[in-house]
């Protein structure tokens, strides 16, 4: 497999970065620098993320023909340490679009030439199905398959996953959490403080990632209300995450560009049981009073016609979500 060239490499990161829930730009003032700097938005948080990065390509021993490696070339030891953000170091398999991480710590510092660092193709396979991988190698160091709806949630906790991955209980929580099993309290109170917010954080973010990919792959990547796709498609859920029982199965999910999940968050608009998006009269009301309604024409040009729906009924919008969804933004006639 060659090797990926520096703007290839770059756009997938920032391609990432995308899937993960961010928005990012690459700030070195060239491709073939180390480290690459990126400046990413995600959530209500900006930070500079340092990244070190080349192709996973095979390892070369023929004991091992499941080993890949990244070969360190074009850095010298120590490895400059990002001092107001993150600092990864990490590979990347072109073909199954799926990233390594690796212990920056142990791999800072190195004899001079062309260090490398290995990960079984079997722990990048993991990750595609399950979002995040965990494996030890024999010098206990822990390596991390990583997809890329899970590149940021990788990128903010990587010290952490490589700190605590060497401990076999905390490990093998990780890899639960990962999988999305249920993670009961008492399956950790024996972790520390930190572990615990660890698995807790890899659980969270492995439903999260597993309910947009679902929604977006079920809508075919398009708005269900605009059928706009361009990557800037978001999925949303219908009854919230801190609602009473709510769900992350994909019939509680709507795929909407980011305008119309903001207006359906907010209750501007709502979904009726016919699965028809609606205005929401009163608030359009509020806005009136406050001035605030300029774009209305817009988002009113796309509503009162049915909305793109997935081709498996079992995957389209939930009645009872629907109904305690608008309840729950007090939409009038539902509350």
């Amino acid at each position: 497999m060659p090797a990926l060239s520096p703007s290839a490499l770059i756009n997938a990161i920032l391609n990432a970065i995308r899937e993960s829930g961010g928005s990012g730009a690459y700030t070195s003032s060239s491709d073939v620098t180390h480290p690459r700097i990126f400046v990413v938005e995600h959530i209500d948080d900006a930070f500079a993320v340092w990244v070190y990065i080349w192709t996973l390509t095979p390892g070369g021993r023929t004991a091992l023909p499941n080993e890949y490696r990244i070969q360190m070339t074009s850095v010298s030891s120590p490895l400059p340490l990002n001092p107001d953000g993150y600092t990864v170091l990490m590979g990347y398999h072109p073909d199954l679009n799926v990233f390594a991480g690796f212990d920056l710590e142990r791999h800072r510092q190195f004899t001079e030439g062309s260090p490398s660092v290995q990960v079984s193709i079997e722990v990048l396979h993991q990750a595609l199905q399950n979002g995040l991988a965990f494996a030890v190698k024999a010098n206990d160091e822990i390596a991390v398959g990583i997809r890329p709806d899970q590149f940021l949630h990788y990128v903010i906790n990587a010290q952490a996953f490589h700190a605590n991955g060497a401990d076999a209980q905390t490990r093998d929580l990780l890899v639960q959490a990962s999988h999305m099993a249920i993670i009961a309290p008492q399956d950790i109170q024996g972790l520390s403080v930190d572990r615990q917010v660890v698995v807790t954080n890899v659980a969270r973010y492995s439903r999260s990632a597993n309910f947009r990919q679902q929604v977006l792959s079920a809508y075919q990547n398009r708005c269900a209300v605009t059928r706009g796709q361009l990557r800037l498609v978001d999925a949303a859920h219908i009854l919230p995450v801190p609602a009473e029982n709510s769900s992350d199965h994909v019939s509680n999910g709507i795929a909407l560009s980011p305008t119309m999940h903001r207006a359906f968050d907010s209750g501007l608009i709502y979904l009726d049981a016919d699965y028809f998006m609606r205005l929401n009269k009163e608030t359009v009301g509020q806005l009136r009073s406050l001035s605030l309604h300029s774009g209305l024409e817009h988002i009113q040009s796309f509503l009162d016609t049915k909305i793109h729906l997935p081709h498996d009924a079992n995957q389209r919008p939930n009645p009872e979500f629907i109904k305690r969804g608008n309840q729950y933004r007090r939409i009038p006639g539902y509350c």
